[in-house]
């Protein structure tokens, strides 16, 4: 059995055991028997210390076996691998996207200012922000819908990340 201080630390940020299975996405039974003092998955260790913002070890105040403690350290070591590949993966399509939109956005300028859409008139401007915004939208449904779903099941120790695909620079660090 290993004590465990998510009591102190969810009671010191006001949440009750329902906000906290909440914000972790863990059954509110499984919190109040971790709280109990009953064991729970090293995964489940893990969306919780990810919900109260904490580091896995600093949920524990004594650790009976080695074994533990190494499991402990080893499942903080994959959640940051977990999440740097995951966040590789976003920036990767954020930059590719971008640099789609870089080439639409010249193009467009380009084939507007050499009279190439003569039969559209200034409708041919349309054609920027319509990449950037309804592209952007589709790509973040998609993203959503089908990417995100697949992303949870490879690296299931990482988080979304809120990357906004129409503005450079916003995807975490």
């Amino acid at each position: 059995m290993n004590e465990t201080r998510i009591g102190e630390l969810r009671r010191a940020r006001g949440w009750t055991q329902e906000r906290l299975a909440t914000e972790s996405g863990v059954n509110a039974r499984t919190i109040q028997r971790l709280e109990a003092g009953s064991d729970a998955s090293l995964e489940t260790i893990g969306l919780i210390a990810d919900a109260l913002g904490v580091p896995v070890g600093e949920l524990f105040t004594r650790v009976e076996t080695k074994t533990f403690e190494d499991s402990i350290d080893g499942l903080d070591a994959r959640k940051r691998t977990q999440q740097a590949s995951r966040d590789g993966v976003s920036r990767g399509v954020a930059l590719a996207f971008q640099g789609v939109g870089i080439l639409v956005t010249l193009g467009t300028v380009v084939l507007v200012l050499t009279g190439a859409f003569r039969g559209l008139g200034w409708l041919g401007w349309l054609i920027i922000p319509a990449y950037w915004g309804a592209g952007g939208a589709l790509l973040n449904g998609v993203f959503a819908a089908i990417v995100d779903p697949r992303l949870d099941a490879k690296y299931p120790l990482s988080v979304r990340s809120p990357i906004r695909w129409y503005q450079p620079g916003t995807e975490r660090n």
